[in-house]
């Protein structure tokens, strides 16, 4: 059983001071601290997830992304976390001494990130500078919808993260065709998500994260577990490598409220199926 979320784990603000792409969050998943880069600053996603906790009906403050201020945001932030001083600054000095520790460089935010025109550049800016600061043992992390992956300029962002201690999460939710459209409401067919995943996962091994809720009251039913674990079976079949599946619930504020999380003994049967039925290792994070 997974350790369950702190206070802190439920406050992922995209906000750090006057900071406008590159933020911290204690990442429960991450087991750490984890800097994010908001590659989509105007709020736009091309998919219009259920439970999506970014508020989409307000007008974004920043519409582009300014790469030069990205890049001295984030060398401070580094400055900040190699030396400590991070954990002087509300909320952070909260954060336990086992988890003052910098996991990860996740590509995020309040879209999807690789519908960034030029990824792969910031992906290798980003990269440099990490080396710089001494921090190779820190991954780069793309949390991803995985609708991109096919882009040419995407799949050379991805072997930038290959070269430098890099993963995809790639997310995964359904079975079937209908649940996904109910969950992720867009027009991108279910059959481009698997297809993309399914091409990443041939060339390196993937982290799979499936955020599973309470829709109008009803959690999943079986059928769509059972479907989701014959989805992942066939990555495996056409050579792709699953290093991981993540099996998460709502922890925060959720776009609809028809979504609610799902209990923690839940979320605990639905790991368990996943491990039953592919034989994956897979890890349970609760509300």
């Amino acid at each position: 059983m997974a350790e369950n979320p702190l206070p802190l784990h439920k406050s992922h603000s995209r906000v750090y001071r006057d900071n406008k792409f590159v933020y911290p969050v204690l990442s429960r998943r991450s087991k750490g601290l984890s800097i994010g880069i908001n590659l989509n600053p105007d709020k736009i996603c091309n998919f219009d997830c259920i439970y999506c906790q970014v508020d989409r009906r307000s007008e974004a403050e920043t519409r582009f992304v300014e790469t030069e201020q990205l890049a001295a945001e984030l060398d401070a932030m580094f400055r900040l976390v190699a030396s400590g001083a991070i954990y002087e600054d509300e909320p952070f000095r909260q954060v336990p001494s086992h988890l003052r520790r910098l996991n990860d460089v996740a590509f995020s935010g309040d879209g999807e990130p690789t519908t960034y025109r030029n990824f792969d550049a910031l992906v290798q800016g980003v990269a440099d500078l990490k080396r710089e600061h001494g921090l190779s043992d820190s991954k780069l992390v793309l949390i991803t919808n995985a609708s991109m992956l096919h882009r040419p300029v995407v799949q050379q962002g991805l072997e930038i993260l290959d070269a430098n201690n890099g993963e995809i999460w790639a997310k995964l939710e359904a079975g079937t065709e209908a649940y996904y459209e109910l969950v992720e409401r867009t027009s991108i067919p279910f059959e481009r998500i698997l297809s993309n995943i399914c091409l990443a996962a041939r060339r390196r091994p993937v982290v799979i994260q499936s955020l599973f809720m309470r829709i109008h009251g009803e959690q999943p039913p079986q059928s769509e577990i059972d479907e989701f674990c014959h989805r992942l079976n066939d990555i495996g079949a056409s050579g792709g490598r699953i290093q991981l599946v993540q099996i998460y619930t709502v922890s925060r504020s959720p776009a609809e409220g028809f979504v609610a999380p799902l209990r923690d003994a839940e979320v605990d049967e639905i790991t368990s199926t996943v491990r039953q039925r592919t034989g994956l290792p897979a890890e349970a994070f609760y509300a």
